[in-house]
Parts: structure tokens; C-alpha cells; sequence
């Protein structure tokens, strides 16, 4: 009889080649992320035929909050927003160290500035209000972030998935499927605007 495998999966970083569908997809993690936050979206978006970059402050292996993660990560100083339609942050403990990191805050920044589309979900949203570029507009979290959110100047929202301009955000894992839809969505929106852009066609 043929030995049975351990039935245990270790998740395998996908090549980085150019997606499918013209996105190039960034996300944004660290240690003690919300295994299901970063992994949904992960093969959700290479389903899609994006193209996924993971980013962590030191690159290499990272793991979740529940053990689970990948071993090969980009460095956050070696990415520019300039190479991807979308920045995607998960939750999870992550971003309570993230929001510290000052290449992750000034990444954050490079996105707001181009006007390129944010999601966020859970904890991930501690991020943008550290980078101090949601004021004025409606966010969605964990409760227990919801201080943080309204201190950047930002209104808080208890809501499944919040669209406030370019930023997509949710409160927790029974979210997720929304908060994707909209996110893609919002991509395919700004697909359509930089092919109007590009034909000379105002939107």
C-alpha cells in the first residue's frame, strides 16, 4: 500500500509575472496577520489573473496568526506604488506593527498620492490613519480601532464595505466577499478611465 502524505498544505508564493488582466496587485503584511484577511484575497486576485506582490518590512517568510503564511516576501523599501493599480492592507496584529514601519507610512502615502484605489480591512485601516490620509473620509474597521480612525479625522463606519473615494474598506472576516467585489469593482472602474485616458476620451 502507498504511504499516505501528511495531509498539511504549506501555501507557495505564486511567480511574479505580469497578471492576466492588466492589475498588478500589492499586499501589504507582516507577522500575526489574520491568516484568512491575507489568504482570501491572495488567491482571490490570482484567480482573477492578477498579478501578486506580498511586501514585508524585512521580505522572506512571515506567518499568520494562526501559523500559516508564505516563505518568500518582497522588502517594503523595494516596491514602488508606481508598479501597481492597488494597495491592499489586511488585518490581524500586523498592522499595529506596520503603522511604525516609516517605509510602509511613506508607501501608503506614494499610493494616496496617486490616486490609485486602497482597500483595507479589519486592523488595516490603523495604517491609513498613521499615514494621516483618511481625514474627511468614512472608513470601516474593528470597533476596537475606531478611536485611531476618528483621530485621523476620519468617520468611523460599522458598515459590511465602505467606498469613501479611493479608498475600499470593511470590519472583519465575514466581510471579505463584499469587500472583494467592490474592490474589483473599483479596479475595473479605473481600467476603464485609463483606457478612456489613454484614447484621449475625457471619463
Amino acid at each position: 500500500m502507498a504511504e499516505i502524505p501528511e495531509d498539511v498544505y504549506e501555501p507557495q508564493t505564486q511567480s511574479r509575472v505580469v497578471g492576466e488582466n492588466g492589475y498588478n496587485v500589492l499586499i501589504i503584511t507582516a507577522d500575526k496577520v489574520e491568516d484568512l484577511e491575507f489568504f482570501y484575497p491572495y488567491y482571490r486576485f490570482i484567480e482573477a489573473g492578477c498579478k501578486v506582490d506580498v511586501a514585508t518590512p524585512k521580505g522572506g517568510d512571515f506567518k499568520g496568526k494562526h501559523d500559516i503564511g508564505l516563505t518568500q516576501s518582497l522588502k517594503i523599501e523595494d516596491v514602488s506604488a508606481d508598479n501597481y493599480q492597488l494597495l491592499y492592507l489586511p488585518g490581524g496584529k500586523a498592522p499595529a506593527k506596520l503603522k511604525d514601519e516609516k517605509t510602509v507610512v511613506e508607501l501608503v502615502r506614494d499610493f494616496v498620492a496617486s490616486g490609485k484605489p486602497i482597500a483595507a480591512i479589519c486592523h488595516g485601516p490603523q495604517i491609513l490613519a498613521a499615514a494621516n490620509v483618511i481625514s474627511g473620509y468614512e472608513i470601516a474597521g474593528w470597533p476596537e480601532i475606531e478611536d485611531e480612525i476618528k483621530n485621523a479625522g476620519a468617520i468611523y463606519a460599522n458598515a459590511e464595505t465602505v467606498v469613501d473615494g479611493q479608498f475600499i474598506t470593511a470590519r472583519w472576516p465575514a466581510d471579505l466577499p463584499m469587500h472583494l467585489k467592490r474592490t474589483f469593482e473599483i479596479l475595473e472602474s479605473t481600467k476603464q478611465v485609463s483606457s478612456l485616458s489613454q484614447l484621449g476620451i475625457a471619463s
